[in-house]
């Protein structure tokens, strides 16, 4: 296939600070001279934050690493997982047509993206909120037909179910990802024909579901605030990296030194907590985005039941915080749960605890 650059570009790009700071982080990855191997994270971060590859992104992203521009368009043109065209502003519907989608309905599902989205591939909804194509396998044939919208499948699709998910995400809802006939992920319809054993203590969803209904959102493009920026190879927030092991994390009988001085700023100080919620019950937690059934749980455990504790924490007790949510470390730091809290304490709303009440984000 012939892949070009849209013939309507934007006048420039440049990354958010949070996307820049992780570009200058990815890059010292690598030796001096050899700057040009995070070409393709790059370009995903740039697509990413746009949406779509412009041609200012990838001459930004050549700039940055000291490429030539057409060895940047290169590998650009070359992947099919850029987008050298805008996408909806809400999905990109990737459908998957190999043999196993397409002998269990994947034609249909084309047909309903014909019908809601567009009558071609790569071409926008009229509202501009959705664009689709055609890709091929993406590994779930097991679960056939299926679809990729953002970093999640939704599988063991129908077109009536199909179409249905594509009215809710139109409609600001979160529909949730994984197997949508009801199954738990690639296992029978009916359950569990061995290892029955091992079906305790799981979650309600498959892992990937999970952590998306965990998460709140499927379709959320990455722009630099999941996760904290982690450079341990670095001495420092700017510096250059002098070898791999030169600040390591807690290893076997580290210098007591190197442990007191890498472990005190981020153990931070224990918030005040509570033996139990008090008169009237605890607060929905899980109207702060971040915080799922599973956190919401963990955070009862460790004596928080409401959106005024959260909102108190300091510095310091984020630290704690994101360093004792076992599974979930960063979380709190990542979602901003202290400014979401503060609203909610006050008895504000945010778009997202609006939602939880909707009932489009959990199953109460």
């Amino acid at each position: 296939m012939l892949r070009r650059l849209h013939p309507e570009q934007p006048d420039s790009f440049a990354f958010t600070p949070a996307n820049q700071a992780w570009a200058e982080a990815q890059i010292t990855k690598y030796p001096e001279g050899r700057q040009a191997s995070a070409v393709i994270p790059l370009l995903w971060r740039a697509q990413e934050q746009e949406g779509w590859l412009t041609r200012p992104a990838i001459e930004a992203v050549a700039d940055m690493l000291g490429m030539a521009y057409i060895r940047v368009l290169e590998v650009a043109t070359f992947y099919f997982m850029f987008q050298l065209q805008p996408v909806g502003s809400v999905a990109h519907v990737q459908v998957c047509g190999t043999l196993s989608c397409m002998i269990c309905g994947a034609e249909d599902l084309m047909a309903v993206c014909r019908e809601k989205i567009a009558p071609k591939p790569h071409q926008l909804s009229a509202d501009g909120k959705f664009s689709w194509e055609e890709v091929e396998c993406l590994g779930a044939c097991s679960n056939a037909p299926m679809v990729q919208m953002g970093k999640d499948y939704y599988e063991d699709l129908t077109a009536d179910r199909f179409a249905e998910i594509l009215d809710d995400l139109a409609a600001g809802k979160v529909p949730v990802p994984g197997p949508q006939n009801g199954r738990y992920a690639a296992e029978p319809k009916s359950g569990l024909t061995s290892l029955s054993a091992h079906d305790s203590g799981r979650t309600q969803y498959n892992a990937s579901a999970q952590l998306a209904v965990d998460i709140g959102d499927t379709v959320k493009r990455i722009d630099g605030t999941e996760v904290p920026l982690l450079t341990p190879w670095q001495t420092g927030a700017s510096a250059k990296p002098e070898t791999p092991k030169a600040k390591p994390k807690a290893k076997p009988a580290p210098k007591p030194e190197a442990k007191v001085e890498d472990a005190a700023p981020s153990e931070g100080t224990k918030p005040e907590a509570l033996t139990e919620a008090r008169e009237g019950g605890a607060d929905n937690l899980k109207e702060i985005k971040g915080v799922g059934p599973k956190l919401e749980a963990l955070l009862n455990t460790l004596g928080f039941f409401h959106f005024d504790q959260i909102a108190n924490w300091t510095a310091a007790e984020v630290a704690w915080v994101d360093q004792n949510l076992e599974g979930f470390k960063g979380r709190v730091s990542r979602d901003n749960w202290v400014e979401q809290a503060k609203t909610l304490a006050a008895g504000g709303a945010t778009e997202f605890s609006a939602r939880v009440k909707k009932g489009s984000v959990y199953d109460e």
